[in-house]
């Protein structure tokens, strides 16, 4: 049987290791979710797996795109899909491992997304100003006229922000209020690790902590220095935007770790949301990676 397994949840919350464990048994490889792993030279502060961590296990979607360049959630899919392809055809489970639920249900999901006419002319006008004015300009229009798929929608997913625009402008009737279903590519099982809330911050606490020690601060100046600045989309991730910040307006490093980790818990809060809702979805108590992968191969 066809299946995926998606190891997911909230940042810190040992993500990595498990799916390196559970690749390991299933003889397969990692495909990378993660929005911030796909840069090269973020390596500290989106805490990238070093090749001890990866321990033999082939991951695909890491450093695939320099610092200064954009990624779009449409080019994560177009990305991603043929490795997870690949690997189903060879009879092997892919493993996704990461924590950014669009990318996440991009490769799980076949989109219906509206059966209203297409017109190439709007189309060209909206990507010429997602190239001219950026992807977060694009989605506030979108929001302005369909706050609810403009909530539904990451602005990085400009195909289908796009889209969504130009389904009102063709039609005057709401993306939102259409009854469009989300139908999955292939069998799946997502798995996520239950900690309590006050452990899993204790944990984003003390990761935090060490990517201080590791150099965090020296990894966002010569990021800088090579003329990234917080327009850069890669300098939009929890980490990047609090040093960027503190660098260039003097603010103590204990300020800065301070505003990192209140972001980072905000954000582990908004993950859990989002894989609760998620189909198929388990949640496993704190193990080992190996106990825990073992309770995952008798679920499969």
């Amino acid at each position: 049987m066809r299946k995926i397994l998606v190891i997911c949840g909230p940042t810190a919350s040992g993500k990595t290791a498990l799916a390196v464990e559970c690749a390991k048994k299933l003889n397969s490889e990692v495909i990378s979710a993660d929005s911030m792993l796909i840069y090269r030279g973020c390596d500290i502060g989106s805490a990238k797996p070093t090749e001890e961590e990866k321990d033999g296990i082939i991951h695909h979607m890491i450093d695939v795109v320099d610092p200064d360049q954009e990624f779009s959630v449409s080019e994560y899919e177009e990305a991603s899909l043929p490795i997870l392809y690949r690997l189903l055809d060879e009879g092997k489970i892919p493993v996704v491992c990461g924590g950014t639920g669009f990318y996440i249900k991009s490769l799980l999901y076949k989109s219906q997304f509206g059966c209203s006419a297409k017109d190439d002319a709007l189309r060209e006008k909206y990507e010429r100003l997602t190239r001219e004015k950026g992807v977060e300009y694009v989605h506030a229009i979108l929001k302005e006229i369909d706050p609810k798929s403009a909530e539904k929608l990451h602005p990085n997913d400009s195909k289908r922000v796009i889209r969504a625009i130009e389904i009102f402008e063709l039609t005057g009737k709401k993306k939102s209020d259409q009854k469009d279903k989300e139908i999955p590519r292939e069998d799946f099982l997502a798995v996520n690790i239950d900690y309590d809330r006050a452990t899993l911050y204790e944990r984003i606490n003390r990761r935090v902590d060490i990517m201080f020690q590791d150099g965090l601060l020296d990894e966002v100046s010569a990021l800088k220095n090579r003329g990234i600045t917080d327009e850069n989309q890669c300098m939009q991730g929890i980490g990047y935007k609090e040093v960027y910040y503190g660098l260039n307006n003097g603010l103590s490093v204990d300020v800065i770790k301070d505003q990192i980790k209140q972001n980072t818990r905000n954000y582990a809060k908004r993950q859990i949301t989002f894989f609760k809702r998620l189909q198929n979805s388990v949640f496993l108590p704190p193990a080992t990676a190996k106990e825990n992968a073992e309770r995952i191969m008798e679920l499969l």
